[in-house]
Order: C-alpha cells, then sequence, then structure tokens
C-alpha cells in the first residue's frame, strides 16, 4: 500500500475518533523530522535497526511483540523503566524500508515513522518521523520541553542506529 493514500484514512480515523469520545476539535499538531546518513546499503541497514522491536536495541527500551506477526496491524508493548509504564503501539503502515505505528492508548494521537531511503549503492538515510498533538499539554513551555525531549531521545536513537548499522 503506498504510505501517501494512508494519510486521509489517519485523518479521517482521527476525527472519527475525536468525534466519537467528545475531544475538541482544536488539535495543534506539531512534528519532528529527523536523519542521519550510514555508511551502509538500506538492505544492510535495515536488516540491523528496522524489525518492529529492534527498537530495545536502539532506544534502549524492553520491547515485546505482543500480538502479530510483524506486518500490519502487529502489536509492541515498551516498558518505559525510569516511569514504571507500558506503552502500547500498532503497526499502521510499512513498506519495503519503513514502518509507521501509532499509541492507540495516548490523548495526543501519537505516530511515528522510521523510513531507511538509498542513497546510492553503498550508502542511506535514516529518517524518523513523529506526529502528535501538543494541545492536551498545559502551556507552552510545556511543549516546548516535551517536543525537546521528543527531538533528544530521537536523535539518541539515530545515532545508535548509525553505530549498529555500520557494525561500530
Amino acid at each position: 500500500m503506498n504510505i501517501r493514500l494512508l494519510h486521509p484514512v489517519l485523518a479521517l480515523g482521527a476525527l472519527a475518533f475525536a468525534l466519537h469520545t467528545g475531544a475538541a476539535l482544536a488539535a495543534e499538531y506539531t512534528n519532528v523530522h529527523l536523519h542521519i546518513d550510514v555508511d551502509k546499503s538500506a538492505d544492510e541497514v535495515w536488516k540491523k535497526v528496522g524489525g518492529f522491536c529492534d527498537i530495545k536495541d536502539w532506544l534502549k527500551l524492553p520491547c515485546e511483540i505482543t500480538s502479530g506477526s510483524g506486518d500490519l496491524g502487529t502489536v509492541r508493548s515498551l516498558t518505559v523503566p525510569r516511569a514504571g509504564t507500558k506503552i502500547e503501539e500498532v503497526m499502521v503502515a510499512k513498506t519495503e524500508h519503513s514502518y509507521t505505528y501509532t499509541q492507540p492508548n495516548t490523548t495526543i494521537l501519537y505516530h511515528g515513522t522510521l523510513e531507511v531511503v538509498p542513497q546510492g549503492k553503498h550508502k542511506s538515510r535514516i529518517n524518523y518521523s513523529l506526529v502528535w498533538d501538543q494541545a492536551p499539554l498545559s502551556n507552552d513551555e510545556a511543549k516546548t520541553k516535551d517536543r525537546e525531549q521528543r527531538t533528544k531521545n530521537f536523535t539518541a536513537a539515530l545515532e545508535n542506529m548509525k553505530k549498529l548499522a555500520e557494525g561500530k
């Protein structure tokens, strides 16, 4: 499935969710787009970091597949030790070198996409994109702090992915 076709579906799903739950439609979506270049082919990089629970190696969070086989609809459970919480994530899109997931049990309609793009025969770029509704956060300071923390965490994740992929 073309991932671009999924965006309208996600938007309709968000609207249906908001109407169903009575949530205000005054969403305030924001995003973070990060990337890092890697001296390995996209196939080689994906083999090292592209499994749905490979997040345990590059984001350093315990991960367990709780249902599915790595295709659409697969659910992973992440444990955030410092917070003592579990996060459930569902794969909602997938290509040869990418997947998109959502956190269905959150008030911020959080989505993330991991993608590896060829940049020549032996080079690639890892892209990580996050999209979420920051409206539930209490004020601008909280929104800035949240965005900075997500950027810091996923910048470190990209650096870890590069090291894993390049064997360093």
